[in-house]
């Protein structure tokens, strides 16, 4: 069977699979473009990145991309320099913004002014009905199941559903896919496209050092744990060192603060804590995880991650 393409406003991806924008720095240009180049869209993690730095990334993943796939950015509303990047994309005709961790009215002015698809992520359907209101050209439904921060507690296979059942735009479901039969069953529940995360963190093309690579292949199942997150919502994490140290209340806080987020609880320095870990410090760097993210066994390069996913679609749809 042929495997269904997701449209977002006027862009065609060939394969219905978004890798999900991982930061800090974790999605960076040559990861979007090699999914991108394989059909799917890749995004490109804009939050903690300087404006240029921004600019350099997108421009870097269109050189690389050989324009069969979609290539777009994720953006966290929490932010404090949440408005900035986007524009900063949009400036650079982005093919999608994807937004999470909050929700912005902001985002849509932008993308009417600029003409590009707005995709916020929602984990409920009043805020879906609003985001499409809104002119949203697509939603990221996002269950318990997700890496990084959390909106629900709920998994995806309940709140899809719902979802469905109230809105007309395209709706990709996110959290636990891992395999291209968990693909498949989001695809038979009605979604149009599934993101996926962790199966593209531990993949060549990821910005994460070797160390961190290779610390995700160790996981097991209980050391997949949940912490508070500065930010305002509960995070996955891996429990590591420094999650632990966040669990028990002992995690160093802020000597100085880089006003990274719009409200901060100051617990902890998010941005150092992941940059520390995206660099390959396992000791005292907060490494975020899918729930599933311990089921996979090896670093591949995303054609091999594609080819494997698409094999596995085609026994399964």
């Amino acid at each position: 069977m042929k495997l269904p393409e997701l449209k977002i406003g006027d862009k065609v991806a060939t394969v219905p699979i978004v890798q999900g924008g991982m930061a800090i720095r974790l999605s960076t240009a040559k990861l979007a473009a090699s999914v991108a180049n394989e059909g799917g869209v890749g995004l490109i993690a804009a939050s903690g990145l300087p404006f240029d730095q921004l600019r350099k990334e997108i421009r870097l993943a269109r050189k690389l991309s050989n324009g069969k796939g979609m290539i777009g950015i994720n953006a966290m509303v929490a932010a404090r320099e949440f408005k900035g990047l986007i524009t900063t994309a949009a400036e650079e005709k982005i093919d999608l913004i994807v937004a999470g961790a909050g929700f912005s009215r902001d985002m849509f002015s932008v993308g009417k002014e600029y003409g590009v698809p707005i995709v916020p992520i929602v984990s409920y359907a009043k805020l879906a009905k609003i985001a499409e209101r809104l002119g949203a050209s697509a939603v990221v439904v996002e269950g318990t199941e997700a890496g990084g921060h959390l909106g629900t507690q709920r998994s995806i296979k309940d709140i899809l559903p719902e979802i469905l059942s109230v809105v007309k735009i395209p709706v990709i479901a996110a959290g636990g896919a891992i395999t291209g039969r968990d693909v498949a069953d989001l695809l038979h529940m009605g979604a149009s496209g599934v993101q996926m995360g962790s199966r593209f963190a531990a993949s060549e093309e990821s910005n994460g050092a070797p160390a961190l690579k290779e610390f995700y292949l160790k996981m097991t199942k209980d050391d997949v744990v949940q912490i508070d997150s500065p930010v305002g919502f509960k995070g996955r994490a891996v429990l590591s060192p420094f999650s632990k140290a966040v669990l028990e209340g002992r995690a160093p806080k802020p000597v100085v603060c880089d006003r990274c987020l719009k409200h901060c609880s100051r617990s902890f320095c998010i941005i150092r804590a992941l940059t520390r870990a995206q660099q390959g410090d396992l000791e005292t760097g907060l490494i975020f995880t899918g729930a599933n993210m311990w089921k996979i066994k090896e670093i591949l390069p995303v054609h091999e991650i594609f080819k494997r996913l698409k094999a596995e679609l085609s026994q399964s749809l």
